[in-house]
Protein backbone atom coordinates (compact mmCIF):
# COMPACT_ATOMS: atom_id res chain seq x y z
CA UNK A 1 0.00 0.00 0.00
CA UNK A 2 2.82 2.46 0.97
CA UNK A 3 4.88 1.67 -2.67
CA UNK A 4 1.21 2.19 -4.33
CA UNK A 5 0.22 5.43 -2.15
CA UNK A 6 4.39 7.20 -3.18
CA UNK A 7 4.02 5.95 -6.59
CA UNK A 8 0.83 7.28 -7.43
CA UNK A 9 1.95 10.44 -6.05
CA UNK A 10 5.14 10.53 -7.97
CA UNK A 11 3.27 10.20 -11.32
CA UNK A 12 1.37 12.74 -11.19
CA UNK A 13 4.07 15.24 -9.89
CA UNK A 14 5.88 13.85 -13.25
CA UNK A 15 2.51 14.48 -15.71
CA UNK A 16 2.34 17.95 -13.84
CA UNK A 17 5.87 18.47 -14.31
CA UNK A 18 5.73 18.05 -18.11
CA UNK A 19 2.94 19.97 -18.23
CA UNK A 20 4.68 22.66 -16.82
CA UNK A 21 7.42 22.28 -19.32
CA UNK A 22 4.98 22.16 -22.21
CA UNK A 23 3.34 25.44 -21.31
CA UNK A 24 6.78 27.15 -20.21
CA UNK A 25 8.51 26.03 -23.44
CA UNK A 26 5.98 25.39 -26.58
CA UNK A 27 4.50 28.93 -25.46
CA UNK A 28 7.65 30.46 -25.63
CA UNK A 29 7.38 32.04 -22.34
CA UNK A 30 11.26 30.92 -21.37
CA UNK A 31 14.08 29.05 -23.03
CA UNK A 32 15.24 25.88 -22.87
CA UNK A 33 18.85 26.79 -21.17
CA UNK A 34 17.15 29.38 -17.94
CA UNK A 35 14.63 27.00 -17.75
CA UNK A 36 16.40 24.62 -16.56
CA UNK A 37 18.59 26.53 -14.40
CA UNK A 38 15.84 28.05 -12.41
CA UNK A 39 14.50 24.46 -12.25
CA UNK A 40 17.22 23.22 -10.84
CA UNK A 41 17.40 26.06 -8.21
CA UNK A 42 13.90 25.89 -7.49
CA UNK A 43 14.16 22.43 -6.40
CA UNK A 44 17.74 22.93 -4.31
CA UNK A 45 15.75 26.02 -2.52
CA UNK A 46 12.70 24.30 -1.41
CA UNK A 47 14.34 20.70 -0.48
CA UNK A 48 17.19 22.87 1.29
CA UNK A 49 14.36 24.67 3.36
CA UNK A 50 12.73 21.51 3.99
CA UNK A 51 16.15 19.36 5.02
CA UNK A 52 16.77 22.06 7.57
CA UNK A 53 13.54 21.70 9.28
CA UNK A 54 13.84 18.06 9.00
CA UNK A 55 17.19 18.15 10.24
CA UNK A 56 16.51 19.95 13.13
CA UNK A 57 13.24 17.74 14.04
CA UNK A 58 15.88 14.83 13.76
CA UNK A 59 18.79 16.60 16.12
CA UNK A 60 16.20 17.54 18.58
CA UNK A 61 16.42 15.69 22.10
CA UNK A 62 14.77 12.58 23.03
CA UNK A 63 14.94 9.47 24.78
CA UNK A 64 18.13 7.43 24.63
CA UNK A 65 17.77 4.18 22.64
CA UNK A 66 21.38 3.01 20.63
CA UNK A 67 19.00 2.37 18.00
CA UNK A 68 17.31 5.16 17.11
CA UNK A 69 20.78 7.33 17.57
CA UNK A 70 21.98 5.11 14.82
CA UNK A 71 19.05 5.66 12.62
CA UNK A 72 19.41 9.07 13.25
CA UNK A 73 23.35 9.06 11.89
CA UNK A 74 22.50 6.96 9.22
CA UNK A 75 19.84 9.76 7.83
CA UNK A 76 21.89 12.12 8.56
CA UNK A 77 24.92 11.19 6.59
CA UNK A 78 22.99 10.56 3.11
CA UNK A 79 23.92 13.21 1.14
CA UNK A 80 23.01 11.85 -2.32
CA UNK A 81 25.93 11.43 -4.77
CA UNK A 82 27.70 13.19 -7.98
CA UNK A 83 26.56 10.37 -10.63
CA UNK A 84 22.79 10.99 -9.47
CA UNK A 85 23.14 14.81 -9.33
CA UNK A 86 24.92 14.95 -13.44
CA UNK A 87 22.15 12.49 -14.42
CA UNK A 88 19.61 14.65 -13.40
CA UNK A 89 21.32 17.96 -15.04
CA UNK A 90 21.50 15.94 -18.04
CA UNK A 91 18.11 14.47 -17.95
CA UNK A 92 16.95 18.10 -17.09
CA UNK A 93 18.80 19.94 -20.05
CA UNK A 94 18.09 17.56 -22.56
CA UNK A 95 14.70 17.22 -21.77
CA UNK A 96 13.87 21.01 -22.46
CA UNK A 97 16.03 21.65 -25.25
CA UNK A 98 14.32 18.36 -26.81
CA UNK A 99 10.65 19.62 -26.56
CA UNK A 100 11.77 23.01 -28.34
CA UNK A 101 12.01 21.13 -31.37
CA UNK A 102 9.85 18.12 -31.17
CA UNK A 103 6.19 17.68 -30.66
CA UNK A 104 4.92 16.26 -27.77
CA UNK A 105 3.80 12.80 -29.32
CA UNK A 106 7.27 12.12 -30.76
CA UNK A 107 9.36 13.53 -27.72
CA UNK A 108 7.12 11.06 -25.75
CA UNK A 109 7.36 8.36 -27.41
CA UNK A 110 11.44 8.63 -27.89
CA UNK A 111 12.24 9.52 -23.93
CA UNK A 112 9.72 6.64 -22.76
CA UNK A 113 11.18 3.64 -25.14
CA UNK A 114 14.55 4.95 -23.41
CA UNK A 115 13.31 5.02 -20.06
CA UNK A 116 11.84 1.31 -20.55
CA UNK A 117 14.81 -0.04 -22.05
CA UNK A 118 17.58 1.92 -19.71
CA UNK A 119 15.14 0.72 -16.80
CA UNK A 120 13.96 -2.80 -17.83
CA UNK A 121 17.68 -3.97 -18.78
CA UNK A 122 18.92 -2.97 -15.33
CA UNK A 123 16.33 -4.90 -14.35
CA UNK A 124 17.34 -8.29 -16.05
CA UNK A 125 20.77 -7.88 -16.07
CA UNK A 126 20.29 -7.75 -12.21
CA UNK A 127 18.03 -11.37 -12.99
CA UNK A 128 14.63 -9.85 -11.84
CA UNK A 129 12.21 -12.44 -12.90
CA UNK A 130 9.50 -11.54 -15.54
CA UNK A 131 6.60 -13.88 -16.09
CA UNK A 132 5.64 -14.48 -19.49
CA UNK A 133 2.30 -12.84 -18.54
CA UNK A 134 4.07 -9.64 -17.23
CA UNK A 135 5.86 -9.61 -20.62
CA UNK A 136 2.68 -9.45 -22.71
CA UNK A 137 1.44 -6.99 -20.40
CA UNK A 138 4.62 -4.89 -21.00
CA UNK A 139 3.87 -5.39 -24.85
CA UNK A 140 0.27 -4.27 -24.63
CA UNK A 141 1.10 -1.40 -22.36
CA UNK A 142 3.85 -0.18 -24.82
CA UNK A 143 1.51 -0.56 -28.04
CA UNK A 144 -1.05 1.48 -25.95
CA UNK A 145 1.19 4.18 -25.42
CA UNK A 146 1.82 4.14 -28.95
CA UNK A 147 -1.31 4.12 -30.14
CA UNK A 148 -2.01 7.06 -28.15
CA UNK A 149 1.42 8.68 -29.39
CA UNK A 150 1.92 7.90 -33.00
CA UNK A 151 -0.80 9.95 -34.57
CA UNK A 152 0.97 12.84 -33.45
CA UNK A 153 4.30 12.02 -33.64
CA UNK A 154 6.26 13.08 -37.04
CA UNK A 155 10.04 12.08 -38.29
CA UNK A 156 12.74 13.85 -35.97
CA UNK A 157 15.61 15.23 -36.90
CA UNK A 158 18.42 12.62 -35.97
CA UNK A 159 20.18 15.35 -33.55
CA UNK A 160 16.30 15.99 -31.78
CA UNK A 161 15.58 12.08 -31.22
CA UNK A 162 19.57 11.83 -29.87
CA UNK A 163 18.82 14.16 -27.49
CA UNK A 164 15.89 13.13 -26.36
CA UNK A 165 17.23 9.35 -25.56
CA UNK A 166 19.68 10.42 -23.89
CA UNK A 167 17.26 12.55 -21.63
CA UNK A 168 15.48 9.09 -20.93
CA UNK A 169 18.97 7.11 -20.75
CA UNK A 170 19.65 9.62 -17.71
CA UNK A 171 16.38 9.93 -16.21
CA UNK A 172 16.62 5.68 -16.12
CA UNK A 173 19.80 6.23 -13.91
CA UNK A 174 18.73 8.95 -11.68
CA UNK A 175 15.56 6.18 -11.07
CA UNK A 176 17.64 3.10 -10.43
CA UNK A 177 20.00 5.06 -8.49
CA UNK A 178 17.57 5.58 -6.04
CA UNK A 179 17.16 2.06 -4.95
CA UNK A 180 20.38 2.27 -2.98
CA UNK A 181 19.42 5.55 -1.10
CA UNK A 182 19.27 5.61 2.81
CA UNK A 183 16.97 8.99 3.43
CA UNK A 184 15.05 10.33 0.10
CA UNK A 185 14.63 13.17 1.28
CA UNK A 186 17.94 14.11 1.91
CA UNK A 187 18.92 11.87 -1.56
CA UNK A 188 16.91 14.17 -3.76
CA UNK A 189 17.81 17.39 -1.74
CA UNK A 190 21.72 17.43 -2.04
CA UNK A 191 21.45 15.48 -5.68
CA UNK A 192 19.61 19.17 -6.70
CA UNK A 193 21.78 20.87 -4.43
CA UNK A 194 24.92 19.33 -6.45
CA UNK A 195 23.32 19.84 -9.53
CA UNK A 196 23.96 24.08 -9.22
CA UNK A 197 28.00 23.64 -9.90
CA UNK A 198 26.24 23.04 -13.46
CA UNK A 199 24.52 26.81 -13.70
CA UNK A 200 27.39 28.84 -14.57
CA UNK A 201 28.06 26.37 -17.46
CA UNK A 202 24.26 26.88 -18.11
CA UNK A 203 24.69 30.42 -17.76
CA UNK A 204 26.98 30.87 -20.16
CA UNK A 205 24.43 30.00 -23.35
CA UNK A 206 21.34 31.28 -21.11
CA UNK A 207 22.32 34.66 -20.75
CA UNK A 208 22.15 34.91 -24.24
CA UNK A 209 18.04 34.49 -23.78
CA UNK A 210 18.01 36.52 -20.61
CA UNK A 211 15.49 39.56 -22.76
CA UNK A 212 13.03 36.99 -23.81
CA UNK A 213 12.01 35.69 -20.16
CA UNK A 214 8.62 36.27 -19.06
CA UNK A 215 6.94 36.22 -15.45
CA UNK A 216 4.90 33.50 -16.50
CA UNK A 217 8.28 31.37 -17.63
CA UNK A 218 9.57 32.43 -13.97
CA UNK A 219 6.52 31.27 -12.47
CA UNK A 220 6.45 28.01 -14.23
CA UNK A 221 9.86 26.94 -14.33
CA UNK A 222 9.74 27.60 -10.23
CA UNK A 223 7.27 25.62 -9.73
CA UNK A 224 8.43 22.90 -11.58
CA UNK A 225 11.35 22.59 -9.87
CA UNK A 226 10.55 23.58 -6.21
CA UNK A 227 7.58 21.79 -6.37
CA UNK A 228 6.85 18.44 -8.98
CA UNK A 229 10.56 18.01 -9.50
CA UNK A 230 11.73 18.45 -5.94
CA UNK A 231 8.89 16.79 -3.67
CA UNK A 232 8.00 14.62 -6.62
CA UNK A 233 11.76 13.18 -6.83
CA UNK A 234 12.13 12.52 -2.88
CA UNK A 235 8.44 10.83 -3.26
CA UNK A 236 9.85 8.95 -6.32
CA UNK A 237 12.89 7.78 -4.28
CA UNK A 238 10.69 6.84 -1.51
CA UNK A 239 9.17 4.56 -3.89
CA UNK A 240 11.77 3.10 -5.66
CA UNK A 241 13.02 0.64 -3.20
CA UNK A 242 9.97 -0.85 -2.37
CA UNK A 243 9.55 -1.69 -5.84
CA UNK A 244 11.44 -3.75 -9.05
CA UNK A 245 13.56 -1.90 -11.86
CA UNK A 246 10.68 -3.33 -14.19
CA UNK A 247 7.91 -2.31 -12.12
CA UNK A 248 9.36 1.24 -11.37
CA UNK A 249 10.15 0.89 -15.63
CA UNK A 250 6.42 0.19 -16.94
CA UNK A 251 4.44 2.63 -14.22
CA UNK A 252 6.22 5.45 -15.80
CA UNK A 253 3.73 4.57 -19.37
CA UNK A 254 0.56 5.61 -16.98
CA UNK A 255 2.74 9.55 -17.10
CA UNK A 256 1.79 10.68 -20.65
CA UNK A 257 -1.82 9.60 -19.63
CA UNK A 258 -2.23 11.64 -16.51
CA UNK A 259 -0.46 14.45 -18.42
CA UNK A 260 -2.77 13.98 -21.06
CA UNK A 261 -5.51 13.95 -18.71
CA UNK A 262 -4.27 17.40 -17.39
CA UNK A 263 -4.31 18.89 -20.79
CA UNK A 264 -7.68 18.10 -21.41
CA UNK A 265 -8.39 19.72 -17.81
CA UNK A 266 -6.14 22.80 -17.74
CA UNK A 267 -5.80 23.21 -21.47
CA UNK A 268 -8.62 22.75 -22.74
CA UNK A 269 -7.23 20.15 -25.26
CA UNK A 270 -9.73 17.81 -27.18
CA UNK A 271 -10.70 14.67 -25.32
CA UNK A 272 -10.99 11.64 -28.25
CA UNK A 273 -12.24 8.17 -28.34
CA UNK A 274 -8.53 7.00 -29.35
CA UNK A 275 -7.27 8.64 -26.07
CA UNK A 276 -9.97 7.14 -24.05
CA UNK A 277 -9.46 3.56 -25.83
CA UNK A 278 -5.18 3.84 -24.93
CA UNK A 279 -5.70 5.05 -21.42
CA UNK A 280 -7.90 1.98 -21.04
CA UNK A 281 -5.38 -0.32 -22.39
CA UNK A 282 -2.11 1.51 -20.90
CA UNK A 283 -3.54 1.41 -17.02
CA UNK A 284 -5.16 -2.01 -17.78
CA UNK A 285 -1.89 -3.83 -18.57
CA UNK A 286 0.16 -1.37 -16.29
CA UNK A 287 -2.12 -3.03 -13.44
CA UNK A 288 -1.62 -6.70 -14.87
CA UNK A 289 2.30 -6.04 -14.74
CA UNK A 290 2.29 -5.05 -11.41
CA UNK A 291 -0.19 -7.12 -10.08
CA UNK A 292 0.94 -10.72 -11.70
CA UNK A 293 3.73 -11.32 -9.41
CA UNK A 294 4.26 -10.96 -5.96
CA UNK A 295 7.61 -8.66 -5.18
CA UNK A 296 9.41 -9.61 -2.70
CA UNK A 297 9.88 -7.65 0.62
CA UNK A 298 12.69 -5.14 0.20
CA UNK A 299 14.33 -3.97 3.33
CA UNK A 300 11.79 -1.50 4.91
CA UNK A 301 12.28 2.22 4.52
CA UNK A 302 14.32 4.81 6.65
CA UNK A 303 12.36 7.55 6.46
CA UNK A 304 9.90 9.53 4.28
CA UNK A 305 9.28 12.86 3.09
CA UNK A 306 7.68 14.66 6.08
Amino acid sequence: MKATLYTIIALIAFAANSLLCRMALAEGYIDPWNFTIIRLLGGAVCLAIIMNVHQRRLQQPSTPHQDTDVLRETILKDKGSWLSSLSLVIYALCFSLAYVELDTGTGALILFAAVQLTMIGWGIYQKEQISTIQWIALFVAFAGFVYLMLPSAVVPSLIDAMIMAISGIAWGVYSIRGKACLSPLRATGFNFIRSLVAIPLLSLIGINYLTDISTEGVILASVSGAITSGVGYSLWYVAMPLLKSTQAAVVQFCVPVLAAIAGVMFLSEQLTLQFIIATIVILGAVSVFVLTKQTSKPPAHIETVR
